[in-house]
This record gives C-alpha cells, structure tokens and sequence, in this order.
C-alpha cells in the first residue's frame, strides 16, 4: 500500500475553500441537467513522484472521439452516489479495481451547458496501483499513467486557443493534447495542491482540427463564451 501524499489532501481544502476559480466560473443552474461523474486519479509513479490516469477515448465514438479526459461517465439509477458511479465507470473503462482506490472528495459540481451534463469531479487516490488494462475498446483507444513530472514541466505547458474565443489551459504528454475540461480540471487540481511549477502562459497554440467538433471538451468552450456573453 501506498500512502496518500499530503498535497493531494490540501488540494482538496484549498478547492473547497476557494471563492472563486474553476469551479465557481462553471457551477450548474438551480435547474440542474444530466448527472454524470469523472474520476481524477493519482497514484504512485514508477520513477517517484505521483502520476494520473487518463484515456484517450474510441476514435470511432459519436461525440468525443479522441479526446483526452479522466475515465468516468454517465451515473446510473443503480449507482449509490457519484463517486460510486466513478469508480464504476473506471473499472469498466480501464479495469481499475475499485477496492484499490481510496475516495478523497466529490469536488464542486460543473455543468456544461451545451449537453446539460452536472458533472461530478471526484478526486481520489490509487493506493495498490496497477497497470492500466482491460480496456474497452468500445469507449477507449487507450490509456495512460502520466507521471505529473512530465505534465508539471514547463515545456509541457501551454495555452490552448479555439475558435470560439475560449482560452485555457493546455498539457502535452506521450502524443496526447489535453485540453478543455480535463486541463482545467487538472490544472486547477495541480495548482491548489501548490505543485504547479512556472510556466511560460503567454506561450498559445491552437487547438488542432481534430479537436474541433464537438464533445464534452468542446462543450467547455461553448460554456465559457456563453458565460462572457
């Protein structure tokens, strides 16, 4: 077993004692929407360190295809809670056990307005990790443990401009371009566990064409110009 390193735990604080940031630019309306959850995992990297899992979803999908994002999905009549529905979603997607995943907090809600997703951030710790496997190949290309030494890396960091006006953050790592929801999400995480290193953010890049139709990343954008119009 692995112990939870502290920073995971003042992240978790920090997000929940926030004012105003991330979350609070992206809180759902009183009218709620489609509940759906994400599991923001951290475990243990081979090299030292902490990694995170991510998926880079079917390029055969409807809406989304290969798109970077944290496994997770759409919460079932069935499921106890959000994060059960996480960790549900996770074994099915990447075949990660959840008896080896410690819950830490389901995070502020987000709604993405475009789908009507309320999307339930849930920020949790692999403490017997694994490899990433069983995956379906329906639902995920394939699937990472990128180790946020790479992703903390200034020359790994960028901001990410789309058509639409909406700009944000941006990772790269092992040929995936994380942008949109999961950078946010991931930025913002990264940032109130005091492990955001600096980076140069007045360095954009496009967001490449492939990126472009829409999906859940692409229903972010949309939310944030609608929010400054």
């Amino acid at each position: 077993m692995h112990p939870r390193p502290e920073w995971i735990d003042r992240a978790h604080r920090g997000i929940e004692g926030a004012e105003q940031g991330f979350f609070d630019r992206f809180a759902p309306p009183p009218s709620g929407g489609r509940r759906s959850s994400v599991l923001i995992l951290f475990g243990p990297a081979a090299g030292g360190g902490e990694d995170v899992v991510l998926t880079e979803r079917a390029h055969t999908l409807r809406t989304q295809p290969g798109d970077i994002s944290f496994p997770g999905g759409k919460r079932e009549a069935h499921d106890a809670s959000d994060a059960a529905a996480a960790l549900r979603e996770t074994r099915e997607e990447v075949g990660i056990d959840p008896a080896t995943i410690d819950v830490v907090a389901e995070l502020p809600d987000i709604y993405l307005s475009p789908r009507k997703f309320v999307v339930t951030p849930v920020l949790a710790w692999w403490r017997e990790p694994g490899h990433v496997e069983g995956i379906d190949p329906a639902e995920v290309h394939r699937a990472v443990r990128a180790p946020l030494a790479d992703l903390l890396d200034p020359a790994a960091r960028f901001t990410v401009t789309h058509p639409s006006g909406y700009v944000g953050p941006g990772f790269e790592f092992d040929g995936l371009f994380i942008w949109g929801f999961t950078a946010g999400l991931l930025s913002a995480v990264l940032d109130f566990g005091g492990l955001t290193r600096p980076w140069d953010r007045s360095l954009s890049r496009p967001l490449p064409a492939r990126y472009q139709p829409g999906g859940t990343n692409d229903a972010l954008t949309q939310t944030a110009t609608e929010g400054r119009a």
